[in-house]
């Protein structure tokens, strides 16, 4: 197996119609957060740990981020004729990233405390297919009433006391073994943990989740208190 990522995937594909308004017309990772577009929060959080190599996939429009995206030295992959969710969309970034393990990031979440992608680097070994960042449901801000997972022993469990952050390292060795061309990470993590464990460890810090106009409130609340 090869060893640490040097590559990080940040997802901008999606169309973000919770946020109402705000995404009519722009692509939501664009939407500003704490005074520029929330994606710049998460390359910044992936090049503070030392990851150059930033890719983003892009769909809806796609004209209004790439540019940007690019002036950032960060490479676009246009997903042209269907979103491919998440892990549709790692899979057709591939030959961009390389074969290695690689970074994944949502964008619309709001951190605070210790950097959530050096926390990751920290945790990874060789072993790992999959490592996720959770964070306790109870200290989430989030409108979430239900966790996604349960930890023990460093090992995840579907349902549970622990929502996945957004951020994560995965190996997308396995990738090809799903048929359809769209689908996400949950379909990818089934088939993963079908074949022995996945692992997670937790955020020491704070987590907004920006899926809504009341969560971009609170995630920019939550960083003017820091």
């Amino acid at each position: 197996m090869s060893g640490a990522p040097d590559a990080a995937m940040i997802f901008a594909a999606g169309f973000g119609t919770r946020m109402e308004d705000l995404t009519r017309e722009t692509p939501k990772p664009m939407v500003q957060l704490a005074g520029r577009p929330m994606i710049e929060h998460a390359i910044e959080l992936v090049r503070e740990a030392g990851i150059e190599r930033v890719f983003a996939n892009t769909h809806y429009l796609p004209h209004k981020i790439e540019p940007h995206l690019q002036s950032l030295g960060v490479t676009t992959v246009r997903e042209e004729t269907k979103i491919l969710d998440t892990g549709g969309g790692l899979r057709a970034a591939m030959p961009y990233l390389g074969p290695g393990p690689v970074i994944t990031l949502n964008p619309d979440a709001a951190w605070t405390g210790p950097n959530p992608i050096k926390g990751l680097l920290s945790a990874w070994t060789e072993d790992m297919r999959a490592l996720l960042l959770l964070v306790p449901l109870s200290d989430a801000r989030t409108t979430r009433e239900d966790g996604d997972f349960s930890l023990e022993h460093g090992q995840i469990r579907r349902k549970g006391e622990y929502l996945y952050t957004g951020a994560q390292i995965i190996r997308t060795s396995d990738l090809h073994r799903i048929p359809e061309n769209a689908f996400s990470l949950n379909r990818y993590w089934d088939l993963l943990a079908a074949d022995g464990p996945i692992h997670g460890i937790i955020h020491r810090g704070g987590w907004c989740d920006i899926g809504t106009p009341a969560g971009l409130a609170d995630a920019e609340a939550m960083l003017k208190d820091v």
